[in-house]
């Protein structure tokens, strides 16, 4: 993870992109105001996600904190009850074991940042990252800057600001369905400019 201008991160989910300025309602096709509102809705949920994600990862001191875990102990601290977030690394590589409540999407980044407009469009300029799940590749989806609400607990070291604040969230992400018992090889790698992060999963879900 890194810090731009105060702030940065690690790691990636949905991609939606709004351009230009359309016709009044009323002029537009029949079906075309609904498909703008769920896009208005998926980019409201991702900006949600993001901030929960960027939430979670910053409430823990870095003793404890999943960013820094070099084993997956730290890896089921604070989570939700419905969605099982990940992290990736202040930089470089570590391996980690992790347990994994059955029934639970994965959310991960594979890279992250947050900061203003401008420092996420340089981060993301850079952004390339995959991510490989039981053999399998799994197209990361790029998030290109988002209004996010983030808490950070007193002496986190992931967003270096205790309490709550409003930021430009953006990075690669993957979501995984919930995954079927036993054990899983999740395998993610994340570039932007000159900072790396690499995480081996070996991700176990035990039976309902």
């Amino acid at each position: 993870m890194r810090f731009r201008g105060g702030a940065a991160g690690l790691a990636a989910v949905l991609l939606v992109v709004l351009a230009g300025c359309g016709p009044r309602t009323a002029d537009r096709p029949e079906g075309a105001a609904g498909a703008g509102s769920e896009a208005a809705n998926a980019r409201d949920s991702a900006a949600e996600l993001q901030g929960r994600w960027w939430t979670w990862a910053a409430s823990e001191p870095e003793a404890t904190n999943p960013v820094a875990d070099t084993d997956g102990s730290m890896c089921g601290r604070h989570q939700p009850r419905d969605v099982w977030f990940l992290a990736g690394t202040f930089g470089g590589q570590v391996k980690r074991d992790c347990r994994v409540v059955p029934g639970r999407p994965i959310v991960v980044p594979v890279i992250n940042a947050h900061g203003d407009r401008q420092s996420c469009a340089d981060f993301m300029r850079d952004a390339q990252g995959t991510v490989v799940l039981d053999g399998e590749p799994v197209k990361p989806e790029a998030h290109e800057g988002d209004d996010i609400v983030v808490e950070g607990a007193p002496g986190n070291a992931v967003t270096g600001e205790e309490g709550v604040f409003t930021t430009t969230g953006c990075g690669l992400w993957v979501e995984v369905p919930p995954l079927d018992p036993g054990v899983h090889s999740l395998v993610i790698r994340g570039r932007s400019g000159d900072f790396s992060t690499g995480v081996d999963y070996a991700l176990t879900v035990a039976a309902s």
